[in-house]
């Protein structure tokens, strides 16, 4: 097994979204979470943990066989002729109520952590990784779109039924991460869980291909790992949309603004002597610009 997360690392992770809706309510007709005072799109850490937990799920093993298992997903049990969902004890169940056995098994609870319900009391894990609330970098509005159904509203009817569906015309959204190194001695969050949680952010957002999230794409994640306890912050908050003649609400791809980058290389810099490295996965379309010029990477050499 590999080493015990030992370092703090910082994340900002950018995915843009074109046609469809990134996290819908569903207290509002499912409807993308919106911020109307800005007119800006959100998406709650939630929905990103899922995607990262299914990826886990289904592209990585982590479905209860080998000894690797996801423990918030749905599970199911047998009672007579029918079959129930698995509420939490009874998860916890599946291994003994041993705490121990779950962090071995579970990588989700080990990167994000839980509350693990037990037969007399509840025991709640401190996840090292946390994510803000996700939001857009750009404006954008909400779409309705009419449809009809394959099927009649009801027996004898001759009219299909409607359907409404809410989503936004392009959205680049934008989510602050942090991996502390004190919570993962507890949770036994691992360098190798550290790996397949970048992985998992990038790959599960490709993957996302459900018809209402269908047109998602990664373009933009950066790891900072620290020599000591350190936070920035805001990460995402420091970097901009440089969309020339074009008003944010014309946006409709990646080819139509650059990435300003500005201000987070200049916040970097001051923190150069505690940053061990930095490492930046991107999108080859998504174009960089530092003081109004075209850059190709951040790298720590060259801050």
């Amino acid at each position: 097994m590999s080493d015990i997360i030992k370092n703090r690392s910082e994340l900002l992770f950018l995915y843009d979204i074109e046609n469809a809706n990134p996290n819908g309510d569903p207290l509002n007709e499912n409807r993308p979470r919106f911020d109307a005072e800005s007119s800006t799109v959100l998406v709650t850490d939630v929905r990103l943990k899922r995607t990262i937990r299914d990826y886990w799920y289904e592209y990585k093993g982590y479905n209860g066989n080998d000894g690797k298992d996801v423990f918030v997903r749905e599970t199911t049990y047998q009672e007579g002729d029918k079959e129930y969902i698995k509420d939490g004890k009874r998860r916890a169940k599946d291994f003994d109520e041993q705490v121990d056995k779950i962090l071995d098994t579970c990588i989700d609870i080990r990167v994000f952590g839980g509350v693990i319900p037990l037969s007399n009391a509840s025991i709640t894990k401190i996840g090292p990784v946390q994510f803000q609330m996700g939001r857009s970098l750009n404006k954008t509005e909400i779409i309705e779109e009419q449809g009809t159904g394959a099927f009649a509203s009801g027996d004898k009817k001759t009219q299909a039924t409607f359907r409404t569906e809410f989503k936004v015309p392009y959205a680049i959204i934008g989510f602050n991460g942090i991996i502390n190194e004190k919570s993962a001695q507890y949770s036994k969050m691992t360098e190798e869980d550290k790996k397949l949680l970048l992985e998992g952010i990038w790959e599960g957002t490709k993957n996302l291909i459900s018809r209402s999230k269908f047109g998602q794409t990664p373009l933009f994640l950066l790891t900072i790992d620290y020599t000591e306890p350190t936070y920035i912050g805001s990460l995402r908050q420091r970097v901009k949309l440089d969309t020339g003649d074009k008003n944010e609400l014309q946006i409709r791809s990646v080819d139509d603004y650059k990435l300003d980058v500005t201000e987070l290389i200049d916040e970097l810099r001051k923190h150069k002597d505690k940053i061990e490295n930095i490492n930046l996965k991107k999108d080859t379309r998504l174009k960089m610009i530092y003081n109004g010029e075209p850059i190709e990477k951040i790298d720590k050499d060259e801050l």
